[in-house]
């Protein structure tokens, strides 16, 4: 029996996980959501940092725990001062003295402190407004499928549009395959996403607000896809992981996302729509 293609499997996969995903959104209390978010933070670190420390597990091990430690300190301390302040100034110290226990190969000990500097936050802190979104939000699990379809509808935009228009690159010596016609449809596909939050499942959300906000996202979305793409070419890897039937790793799944959600959030706090 032949394999199944690439394309089933992602099927296969969305249609699994998918109903999964809303449940916790929608039906679940706010603390399984929240560990949704959570578990997803520490698979995203694991393959983040066995791109940057593929010899060392203890170090891989160290960056995890303080990336779930960001996700959990950023969600639980988003109303007090004094915890994300410790956040910041505990997890760049911790990234720029694991190296000097850990030295290994001199030459990619920048690329290790940087990413132990940098890494919890970005993945944990990040991945942590999600659940933001669901907890201070009225209807928050609305706010949250519309930073995902900002994230995914701009890929899948930038997809078809890439595949079917193609010319010339977006950034070929980082990603061969983006095409600056991608990156219009990108743009589209944020903005279906804008319409269908703001005429269909999240009303309370102006045109006027949701159109440009979906353009800021998809486009700087799209940056954090570079971004990662840089990542993973730096290190020589072509998938950050395989956890994920048919996408390769969480990584690759949320490069954008990452992005994304605090873009959304950020403009929920400063429009005062966090409760």
């Amino acid at each position: 029996m032949a394999a199944p293609s690439n394309l089933t499997l992602r099927l296969l996969t969305a249609a699994v996980v998918s109903p999964l995903l809303l449940a916790a959104m929608f039906l679940a209390p706010l603390w399984v959501w929240f560990g949704v978010v959570l578990v997803a933070s520490a698979i995203a670190a694991s393959e983040l940092f066995a791109m940057t420390h593929p010899e060392d597990r203890v170090a891989q091990a160290i960056g995890i725990g303080m990336t779930a430690a960001t996700t959990a300190a950023v969600y639980f301390g988003a109303r007090d001062a004094r915890v994300l302040l410790t956040t910041l100034l505990a997890v760049p110290l911790v990234g720029l003295l694991v190296p000097l226990w850990r030295l290994g190969d001199i030459r990619s000990a920048a690329l290790r402190i940087v990413a132990g500097v940098a890494a919890p936050m970005f993945v944990g802190g990040s991945l942590a407004t999600l659940a933001l979104l669901r907890r201070d939000l009225p209807e928050g699990g609305r706010w949250v499928v519309m930073a995902l379809t900002f994230a995914w509808l701009a890929d899948t935009g930038g997809y078809f549009f890439g595949r079917f228009i193609g010319g010339a690159k977006l950034y070929e010596a980082v990603s061969p395959k983006k095409t600056r016609a991608g990156f219009v449809g990108s743009l589209v596909g944020a903005s279906v996403g804008a319409a269908l939050a703001t005429f269909g499942y999240l009303p309370a959300l102006e045109p006027a607000h949701a159109f440009p906000l979906a353009i800021v996202a998809g486009a700087l979305g799209q940056l954090g896809d570079l971004a990662e793409s840089l990542l993973k070419r730096s290190t020589g890897i072509k998938d950050s992981g395989w956890v994920v039937p048919g996408h390769g790793g969480i990584l690759d799944r949320i490069d954008a996302l990452l992005v994304v959600a605090p873009i959304v959030y950020t403009y929920a706090l400063w429009t005062a729509r966090v409760g």
